[in-house]
């Protein structure tokens, strides 16, 4: 079933949840709500990234919250059990790491937490661990506004993927 079909074919309790799942900020969930039916893929994903933008800072670190820290995969099942199965599939590349890039992704990600007050988002989605953690690395000589704009980006195809992969899910 097409993504765009399932959210409009569904009660608004249930078009919440599955929103949710793409994307956890509360606002950029009940904005999408308010904008069904979507009736078409191009819609949907135009709504997302509009909605998306249209959300304060404060909205990209409530959805970033909902997310763990890349590498992190003890904490998928732990902290975020309704999407630790997106999240583990987004972070596939990690499982062929070895333990000196996982050691320095912690390390990264704690450094970067401590830099910018969020965790690190990207879109790992076809990524290596070796290649997210250059990612990390490069980003760290930010600003914290160049970084943030980064991540909301990164977010927002996060929530792309996840959108499309809807239909798929049951």
């Amino acid at each position: 079933m097409e993504p765009w079909r399932r959210l409009d074919e569904s009660g608004d309790e249930e078009a919440r949840a599955l929103l949710a799942t793409c994307c956890g900020a509360r606002r950029w969930v009940e904005r999408m709500s308010a904008r069904r039916p979507f009736r078409d893929r191009d819609t949907l994903l135009a709504a997302a990234r509009d909605e998306w933008f249209a959300l304060d800072p404060a909205d990209w670190l409530e959805a970033f919250a909902h997310h763990p820290r890349i590498g992190d995969l003890d904490a998928l099942e732990r902290r975020f059990g309704a999407t630790a199965h997106l999240s583990g599939q987004e972070q596939a590349g990690i499982n062929t790491a070895g333990a000196d890039v996982l050691d320095a992704l912690a390390a990264g990600n704690r450094t970067y937490e401590d830099r910018f007050g969020f965790i690190f988002i990207v879109c790992a989605t076809g990524k290596r661990a070796e290649e997210m953690l250059g990612l990390l690395q490069a980003r760290l000589e930010n600003d914290r506004r160049t970084e943030l704009g980064i991540a909301a980006e990164e977010q927002a195809k996060i929530t792309e993927l996840r959108l499309l992969g809807l239909g798929a899910r049951r």
